[in-house]
């Protein structure tokens, strides 16, 4: 089981040996550490809490702060994140207050992504759905990117809306997992993994990575 959280940086160009070119992204992923493991007698199911990315203690909720020197750490952690191993069973040799990080994964193998995408507020169906919009002639004036009907009368849905109705609402802001990437390159100097392909958010983002089930 291979878990590790950071934080998005930025994208960047890598050349390999062959002179193939990957987009890539980097990652940031400083230690991560076990705060608790979470058991099915106790809890109701398995799971392994991590903790990361210090912050100062003031500007951190107090059961947070108290959460994090439980385990011996004298300083305040800004994300918690739980992971359920597939199997349901707690990995052996995992303790609380062990420390992960980029040296838990290797150069070229895979790795699933999840991170919250950009927030886009409330966007009109040309931009939310790839709407044409309505035509430019025949005297239409104002209808250029309305949605058109919705088919609410008497037949399709019966007066009402029908369920999954494409329409203008508040667009991005949610939970994205990329599967399949590339690790391209491993930076424990500076805590970096270099990551083929896109990865969703914005600078700053907090980033899960897990490694792929065998």
């Amino acid at each position: 089981m291979k878990f590790l959280l950071g934080t998005k940086e930025k994208m960047t160009t890598i050349y390999t040996a062959e002179g193939q070119a990957f987009a890539a992204t980097i990652i940031n992923a400083g230690n991560s550490i076990v705060t608790q493991l979470k058991t099915k007698e106790k809890d109701g199911y398995n799971a392994v809490q991590i903790g990361a990315i210090e912050k100062k203690e003031k500007r951190v909720n107090k059961p947070q702060v108290g959460h994090a020197k439980m385990i011996g750490k004298g300083t305040a952690l800004r994300y918690f994140k739980e992971l359920r191993p597939r199997d349901g069973e707690l990995p052996a040799g995992v303790e609380v207050g062990a420390t992960i990080n980029v040296s838990a994964f290797t150069e070229g193998e895979k790795v699933d992504v999840s991170a919250i995408s950009k927030s886009k507020g409330f966007a009109g169906v040309v931009k939310r759905h790839g709407f044409h919009g309505g035509p430019r002639s025949h005297g239409q004036k104002h209808s250029e990117r309305s949605p058109g009907s919705i088919g609410g009368s008497g037949g399709r849905a019966g007066g009402r809306v029908a369920k999954g109705m494409r329409m203008a609402g508040r667009m991005g802001g949610d939970r994205i997992t990329v599967r399949n990437l590339k690790v391209l390159q491993i930076l424990p100097d500076t805590n970096e993994i270099v990551i083929a392909g896109a990865i969703p958010g914005r600078r700053g983002t907090l980033v899960e990575i897990r490694g792929l089930a065998k």
